[in-house]
């Protein structure tokens, strides 16, 4: 049979779904890297620490455990991962509720699996939401934002869906810090969020996975204002530099756990049990203490710096950009430079990334990837393509609470500030 014909086997909710956005930026950047071409990697969002130390060294004492885990995750993790809700945000979690796997992206399907609802995310929204959504069959609601807000879902947007069909079974995607704008909610908003969320009967997945990354360290999670219907994501992969490791959590209410008896009843069917060692070392990781603790303080005072700087230079070649409160992504908008790029043949923010990669080896990833209309000239630029380990260890030299020389950036942050003067130049 030929390769061709394999097509008409393939799950209609399959076909033609192409490989995700920031994992195929990562390998065009990777492909044009191994050609010879100087490449600023600004596309996939993969944090540029390395693991804490205290994380790795239990990694190494427990790379001998080979057993199968339970489906549910290793009970002593479950335990710290309770127990990092408790220390860090007084929030109630108990440690049969709390679920882990290979991965909160791993999470998020199996939830959106064994949920018999729509799913609905604010738009711009991280890559992979709507494509699981679309393999499994449920259907796509996106709640517009506005730039004026800070891209931020707005609580009457929510009520205006829900109220068009009260009784529609519903999961609500919130990520905050946001990827891609970088931008969070105030305790205020979250509120009035929850308000609506309750009234409708709405689940609601936190993806908190960028908490920790908050640049002012106080990260607060909605479900303090609606615990009984907030599922809670997170993992080690952006506040612990542990993208590879494969290890997301998810935090349940009791009154949910239902759902979480669910997805576990499908993991052990699938996935079995997330890496044995892997699950041992996270349990140092949301334990904390004060080397993680050192930590996080320096990784949010380089990246509030950095996003800071990236904000302002943006500003000042035209371009209108959100500043981020977290995370290490923008969202800028070139929409006043419409007529100038127009010029070049671009309109839309496809052709935008495509010439700006071709012209200058900046990689960074369009609008569109994240669910904002084709001819939006927008674009998330991750702000990752330094050598962290370095950069951690210079700011290590200094108290946490002190800010960064002047000289920091250009010297440990090199790749990124160069990307982004170029790629203001290249607007000019």
């Amino acid at each position: 049979m030929a390769n061709g014909s394999h097509d008409v086997h393939l799950n209609l909710n399959v076909r033609g779904l192409p490989v995700s956005a920031t994992l195929g930026i990562n390998e065009e950047s990777n492909r044009l890297l191994a050609q010879g071409r100087t490449i600023y990697k600004l596309g996939l969002g993969q944090s540029p620490f390395p693991v804490p130390d205290p994380v790795v060294r239990e990694l190494q004492n427990n790379a001998h455990q080979k057993d199968y885990l339970p489906v549910r995750g290793l009970p002593a993790l479950c335990d710290a991962v309770a127990g990092y809700y408790w220390r860090t945000q007084s929030l109630p979690i108990s440690a049969d509720n709390v679920l882990i796997g290979p991965g909160s992206k791993e999470l998020m399907f199996l939830l959106q699996l064994v949920y018999y609802g729509d799913l609905v995310i604010p738009t711009p929204s991280w890559v992979s939401y709507a494509p699981q959504a679309h393999i499994v069959g449920r259907h796509v609601y996106w709640l517009e934002t506005d730039e004026q807000n800070n891209w931020l879902l707005m609580p009457e947007e929510l009520e205006k869906l829900c109220q068009a069909d009260p009784d529609r079974p519903r999961i609500v995607i919130l990520n905050y810090p946001n990827n891609p704008t970088g931008c969070t909610y105030s305790a205020d908003q979250l509120e009035a969020l929850a308000t609506v969320a309750r009234r409708n009967r709405v689940i609601l997945l936190a993806d908190e996975i960028y908490g920790e990354l908050t640049f002012s360290g106080t990260h607060r999670s909605i479900a303090h204002y609606y615990p009984e219907g907030t599922i809670i994501a997170s993992g080690l992969s952006k506040w612990a530099g542990a993208g590879g490791w494969r290890l997301g959590t998810f935090a349940f209410p009791a009154e949910l756990k239902w759902l979480l008896e669910a997805m576990a009843a499908v993991a052990s069917e699938t996935f079995t049990a997330t890496s044995a060692p892997i699950q041992y070392a996270a349990v140092r990781a949301f334990q904390g203490g004060a080397k993680i603790e050192s930590y996080l303080c320096h990784s949010r005072r380089i990246l509030k710096s950095l996003t800071r700087w990236g904000h302002a230079r943006l500003t000042r070649a035209g371009v209108n950009v959100a500043r981020p409160d977290g995370a290490f992504y923008m969202l800028p908008d070139f929409e006043s430079l419409r007529s100038r790029l127009e010029q070049r043949g671009i309109s839309h923010s496809a052709e935008l990334c495509r010439k700006l990669l071709q012209d200058t080896g900046v990689a960074m990833l369009p609008g569109s990837s994240f669910g904002r209309p084709d001819r939006e000239l927008t674009a998330r630029i991750a702000l990752v393509d330094f050598d962290g380990a370095r950069a951690l260890s210079a700011a290590e030299q200094q108290a946490c609470d002190q800010p960064l020389p002047e000289n920091f950036l250009p010297l440990y942050c090199e790749r990124v500030v160069e990307a982004l003067e170029q790629l203001c130049e290249w607007l000019e």
